[in-house]
């Protein structure tokens, strides 16, 4: 197990150091990625290729129909079937019965901006009040010494 924790690390900082480096150059990095996804799925539709060739068991569960069965198991079974096809902002906003930003009024927008901002302003107070808290504290501290 030595040698699979080392990898994990060394593949960790390799990958911070990398995303640091690109993080500055969003072009390249959105290039790259793009790249990497692609390059990715051209191997798994490659490799499902290959398996389907062969004779067989493969063969049925590579076909354009086992294929499609296999993949909706897969994501059905590790709950990412929904979230693919749809997406959790979707999901989340119609269960929230929110309308989507295009079908928004204005009078809609402006209501939310001012809860935003009501709500920025309850948490600045909150703020306030810690850092008063801290203070007593700092002094009760600075008094029992």
């Amino acid at each position: 197990m030595k040698f699979i924790d080392f990898l994990f690390v060394f593949f960790d900082k390799l990958e911070d150091n990398i995303r640091g480096v690109l993080v500055k150059h969003l072009f390249i990095y959105t290039f790259l990625g793009g790249t990497g996804v692609v390059l990715f799925w051209r191997g798994v539709w490659h490799m499902a290729d290959v398996l389907e060739r062969l004779n067989g068991f493969p063969r049925v569960l590579f076909s354009p129909l086992g294929s499609t069965l296999l993949g909706i198991v897969i994501l059905l079974s590790t709950g990412l079937f929904v979230s693919v096809f749809i997406g959790e902002s979707v999901i989340l906003s119609g269960l929230k019965r929110e309308k989507r930003v295009i079908d928004k009024t204005i009078v809609d927008v402006d209501t939310e901006k001012a809860e935003v901002e009501e709500s920025m302003g309850m948490i600045s107070n909150v703020e306030k009040e810690v850092k008063k808290l801290e203070g007593r504290v700092v002094k009760k501290r600075k008094a029992a010494k």
